[in-house]
């Protein structure tokens, strides 16, 4: 059996059943709110179906409902998933809830600015209630132990988005964060100054995640037909002081030689 391949449980709790439906809910939420938000854009003149899917948040949040679906399917089928997939779930949860705090600044610092932004049901739910579901998912059932180099490949994507979004204003004349709006900020260091501020949020949230607690293993291994586990080893225990070795039996002795009969 592959190394990554699903473990396949005979007959999935009720638990897990219920744990799959709530992702899958999940992940048709998501789906109907992007449309939503998608078709609440087109209202305004200004709105560009290509900048639409230029924002962090937007790509995270599609990401989110294939990952979703997949793991409800998983948990459904009675799977528990491979620990790629479970590092795949960490670095889109951590571009999940980090896009949901920084929605939540943007929008405080356009109210400040004096900037108006509408915020639809459909951004309420994208960056808020489904991050905070996610991470009660994340927190509350199995899965595997992720490495935090997770972290480094989530900082290596958004580092490559912001330089693609930053050549793309360039030419566009559009930014989706004004912070990236070289006309909008004071001067380059107020730049440095909150794109820095974002990194560190990135990471903050992957590690928080990655190093959060794993909940113990509560559902029953009763494997499907065909599956072999592999086989556990046994712990040797240590003898007690003037008892010999469990695995070791005491010295038999000899039968004695037969003597030679006497003539």
């Amino acid at each position: 059996m592959a190394a990554n391949a699903p473990t396949l449980l005979a007959r999935p709790p009720l638990w897990r059943r219920v744990v799959g439906a709530e992702r899958l809910a999940c992940a048709a939420l998501c789906a109907v709110a992007l449309v939503f938000r998608f078709q609440w854009g087109l209202g305004s003149v200004t709105f560009e179906p290509a900048n639409f899917f230029a924002y962090l948040t937007i790509q995270s949040n599609i990401a989110y409902a294939l990952v979703a679906a997949a793991a409800g399917v998983f948990a459904l089928r009675g799977a528990q998933a491979s620990p790629r997939f479970d590092a795949l779930r960490a670095a889109v949860l951590t571009c999940t809830v980090t896009a949901g705090i920084v929605f939540a600044v943007i929008v405080q610092q356009s109210a400040a600015r004096g900037i108006r932004v509408d915020v639809p049901w459909s951004d309420v739910v994208l960056h808020f209630v489904l991050p905070l579901a996610a991470v009660i998912d994340w927190m509350l059932t199995q899965r595997h132990r992720v490495r935090l180099t997770v972290v480094v490949l989530v900082l290596a994507y958004v580092g490559l988005w912001g330089a693609v979004t930053i050549l793309r204003g360039e030419q566009t004349g559009w930014y989706p964060y004004y912070f990236l709006d070289p006309i909008q900020t004071r001067n380059a260091l107020e730049f440095v100054v909150i794109s820095g501020a974002a990194v560190a949020v990135f990471a903050t949230i992957g590690a928080s995640l990655i190093l959060a607690r794993v909940p113990s293993r509560v559902w029953t291994e009763r494997r499907a037909p065909g599956f072999e586990a592999p086989p556990r080893a046994r712990r040797r225990r240590s003898p007690r002081p003037g008892q010999a070795p469990a695995d070791r039996r005491p010295p038999q002795e000899a039968p004695p030689d037969p003597s030679p009969e006497a003539d």
